[in-house]
């Protein structure tokens, strides 16, 4: 948290909040006692109008997600997107994304990068996949435990067995681990390892042909 970041909360009229009960233990950290409700998937288009009543009246309003940026495969975008057209001033506060650390810590180049976020579970993860095998720079994944072990199958199957993959979970929390290895060392390692916590996965870009003009 930054003296910004507590300055805003303690002055703004409401905080939206993805989760009330993960975000009420950080505003008592802080004393904050500014007043919270919940903002997420569920109710983000059921409450939109309410909000930006709200902000027309001259309230302002903070949004925050559990962990990362709010809009970076979290809610946020939905409302920006509507403040913007209103011509209503949206004000961003640079503070922690997951997927920056992630890839910085990965070793892995940084010139150019795609960030992919969650992949479909069903329809159109193949020809997601498809694309992603060809891309030329590293890509970012976020996954979650329980369907890590497929996503590096995934990775082996399209991209190749050899392709480097970093696995960075936990970021900046007590367990955070950050290691980056062959798709098939994953996997191997998968067998016999529970990887728990928020995940985000790193992949190496594909290797130019140097024989040919062709990726």
């Amino acid at each position: 948290m930054t003296f910004r970041a507590v300055s805003v909360l303690k002055d703004c009229d409401l905080i939206m909040a993805e989760d009330t009960r993960t975000s009420s233990k950080l505003l008592k950290h802080f004393e904050i006692e500014t007043p919270l409700t919940a903002y997420h998937a569920f109710n983000e288009h059921k409450i939109l109008n309410h909000i930006l009543e709200k902000l027309h009246s001259g309230q302002n309003i903070a949004l925050i997600s559990d962990a990362g940026t709010p809009g970076i495969s979290d809610p946020g975008f939905l409302v920006v997107r509507e403040c913007v057209k209103a011509g209503i001033k949206v004000t961003c506060l640079p503070g922690p994304t997951a997927l920056v650390p992630a890839l910085v810590s990965s070793g892995m180049s940084m010139d150019k990068f795609f960030f992919e976020g969650f992949l479909p579970h069903k329809k159109g993860r193949q020809s997601r996949w498809q694309y992603l095998a060809e891309l030329p720079c590293t890509f970012i994944l976020y996954e979650s435990p329980h369907r890590v072990e497929k996503c590096l199958k995934e990775i082996a199957q399209f991209c190749g067995e050899e392709r480097q993959v970093c696995i960075a979970r936990e970021i900046s929390k007590m367990y955070e681990e950050i290691i980056t290895l062959p798709a098939k060392e994953w996997l191997n390692i998968l067998q016999e390892k529970n990887l728990k916590g928020e995940m985000v996965i790193v992949v190496q870009g594909k290797h130019k042909n140097r024989n040919s003009d062709t990726i």
